[in-house]
């Protein structure tokens, strides 16, 4: 089996297929074109930089391009980058399809599906089961198919619905912990946080922003819709109120995106889930790139920081 590009050494010289998930084309200072391209498998992915690019480059190296890269592993600024040697577009006869080099969660779709259905199941309030269950069925097919989002946490095939797993699960252990939150809003509250982003973004494959999600946001876009639903359902109840806030709230603070911050004690839990899953998601990704004894590049989301590995992890 061929190893995935972040699994090679700084010095390596690698001649991979890989996948082009962005291009964008800028001007160096010696005012010649060039283009950044992001090129990922489904170890994850890796910027380069295609100096003196010309007008038929561009053209020939857009995203979801399949392309063969000859190049080495170096070391720019303390991030990984591939230097190319040699590019070319991938043609029929390499016998390469889109889906061998995408990313996807690590747990399969039915279990994903089974474990969220049981949750939903589990719910004794019937506004908040009959809302929930409404919307998922809506997005069902988006729900498990879209990242959580277009870099920095669950940037991934099933990244979305992996990602609320696993909030439910933490959830679940919370709540036991604190029997006097209400578990029926809490899960509603993790279910529908992101639902927006099956709007707000444009898919699972070199993802990007629609107009809605530019304009709008993931979370006023699910405002919205639990407030669809709820008329759609005739339900009148304060739970959609509340519904709305945690969904309105997750992010924590304005400055992070949420108009409110959270005001009900499940929208102040939803929020330490929610930030914890995503940055566990970081830190394994990030980490996973190094060997023991070694720091990690830098994580932007993570106030810049690089985090180092035990000597002792495996």
């Amino acid at each position: 089996m061929t190893r995935g590009v972040l699994h090679y050494d700084i010095g390596d010289q690698v001649d991979l297929y890989l996948l082009i998930k962005t291009s964008t084309k800028a001007t160096a200072s010696n005012g010649k074109p060039f283009l950044t391209l992001i090129l990922q498998d489904k170890s994850g992915d890796i910027e380069a930089k295609l100096w003196d690019a010309s007008d038929e480059d561009e053209k020939m190296y857009q995203a979801q391009t399949i392309v063969r890269v000859n190049g080495d592993l170096q070391n720019y600024r303390g991030r990984q980058q591939l230097k190319i040697r040699q590019i070319r577009p991938a043609t029929a006869v390499d016998g390469m399809e889109i889906s061998d080099f995408l990313e996807t969660a690590p747990v399969s779709k039915d279990e994903i599906n089974s474990k969220v259905t049981q949750y939903i199941f589990e719910m004794k309030n019937p506004n908040i089961q009959r809302v929930t269950r409404y919307l998922l069925k809506k997005y069902q097919t988006e729900f498990m198919e879209y990242p959580a989002a277009t870099k920095n946490h669950h940037e991934f095939i099933s990244g979305l619905a992996y990602h609320v797993v696993s909030m439910l699960d933490l959830a679940k252990a919370i709540a036991g912990l604190y029997p006097s939150l209400d578990k029926d809003l809490l899960y509603a509250g993790i279910i529908l946080h992101d639902l927006g982003k099956v709007i707000e973004l444009s898919g699972p494959i070199s993802t990007t922003y629609t107009i809605e999600g530019n304009l709008l946001g993931h979370i006023t876009i699910m405002i919205n819709e639990i407030g669809k639903a709820a008329e759609e359902l005739g339900i009148n109840g304060e739970e959609i109120v509340v519904l709305q806030h945690l969904v309105l709230s997750h992010h924590g603070k304005p400055e992070w995106g949420s108009p409110k911050p959270p005001m009900i004690k499940e929208a102040e839990i939803l929020h330490y889930i929610d930030n914890l899953d995503a940055k566990m998601n970081m830190l394994d990704r990030a980490l996973e790139r190094v060997k023991p004894g070694e720091f990690s590049e830098r994580v932007f989301a993570l106030e810049n920081r690089s985090f180092y590995k035990p000597t002792f992890h495996k």
